[in-house]
């Protein structure tokens, strides 16, 4: 793995480590493109390099397993990492990358897999009493830019990032009818074959979402779909509470209700809800790195807090489950949360 790998370990290791630190720059006010920066795309992991690590800290780590859950489109192998300690346990999955150029949520995932691998007391504890699995990249195909249509109408320098797999599917409006290889891996082999009780969605969004001038960090989002039973509809919103309260707690994030609800069954966050009952949330963070349109692209600067952000979102989500804080934290968190504003 290249250094900046080693790079987000430390970083998340100072972030669980209870020090106290002031970010020079705060996520949600760091600086996008606007024109002014050269967006490299060499620093971000490439798909041999996950594919790797994976392998690695799966030889590695005593508490996990990766499987292979299926094939892209272009023949690339599809990844869960797993940690199932006892299958009674509740478990939550972590989705991230299905839309390829949404690519810090996958370096957040890889840290948190990274740290989960640690042998600190606090850790081993937690998966004593939580199943976690991570699909740490599912559209691997448009993260490597690897797709059968042009991109050279895209920002980044180096390889281009897409949101669409390589038939130009939109991977994240494909959960009823399933027509793409990497949707149907995802259903048939992870939510059709695992208990799931709780689920986030991470996606990114564009650069400029904000609250009275105030730019967001990130946005919330419970299943909005007709039909979705109230049991998963509470539980959603409690584990939209939990997220906010963890990753808010380190002062430097944003976080508020996403601001552009929809009522697709396709969607991942509505489909998860309707179709097996899973309490899901969609988690949307601050800016793309790679698009047509600038201003979506978020400027490097801030890669680092996004990235932390997911991590920080990952590992309050999981120990609130492991220890059941999770089932008596108040939905109001998030119900009392405004919405952002959308500013282009």
């Amino acid at each position: 793995m290249k250094k900046k790998l080693l790079t987000l370990s430390l970083s998340a290791a100072i972030a669980t480590s209870g020090f106290a630190f002031t970010p020079v720059l705060a996520a949600g006010n760091g600086p996008d493109v606007n024109g002014n920066q050269n967006v490299q795309t060499s620093m971000l992991t490439t798909y041999e390099e996950m594919a790797d690590f994976l392998q690695k800290q799966a030889a590695n780590q005593e508490h996990m397993e990766l499987e292979v859950i299926g094939q892209s489109v272009k023949g690339r192998d599809l990844f869960l990492a797993k940690y199932i300690t006892n299958p009674d346990n509740p478990t939550i999955l972590f989705l991230t990358q299905q839309h390829g150029n949404e690519a810090m949520t996958t370096e957040g995932a890889l840290d948190y897999i990274r740290h989960l691998g640690a042998n600190s007391k606090k850790t081993q504890e937690m998966l004593k009493n939580v199943n976690i699995l991570i699909v740490p990249m599912l559209n691997v195909d448009g993260a490597m830019g690897d797709v059968n249509f042009s991109l050279d109408n895209y920002m980044a320098s180096g390889r281009h990032l897409t949101r669409y797999n390589a038939d130009r599917i939109d991977l994240n409006r494909d959960h009823v009818n399933k027509v793409a290889p990497e949707t149907q891996a995802l259903h048939e082999n992870v939510l059709q074959k695992y208990k799931i009780d709780y689920m986030i969605d991470f996606h990114h969004q564009g650069t400029q979402e904000d609250y009275f001038g105030k730019l967001t960090t990130g946005a919330l989002l419970t299943p909005q779909s007709p039909g979705v039973d109230p049991e998963v509809q509470l539980n959603s919103r409690k584990l939209a509470s939990v997220l906010h309260q963890g990753v808010d707690s380190f002062g430097w994030a944003f976080i508020l209700k996403f601001d552009e609800p929809t009522t697709n069954a396709a969607v991942a966050s509505n489909a998860m809800a309707l179709q097996y009952d899973i309490p899901v949330i969609l988690f949307e963070m601050r800016g793309m790195a790679d698009h047509s349109y600038e201003p979506y692209v978020l400027g490097q600067k801030s890669n680092g807090y996004i990235i932390k952000q997911a991590f920080q979102a990952m590992d309050a989500t999981a120990n609130a489950i492991a220890d059941g804080s999770i089932k008596t934290v108040d939905p109001g968190v998030y119900d009392n949360l405004p919405e952002q504003h959308y500013s282009y």
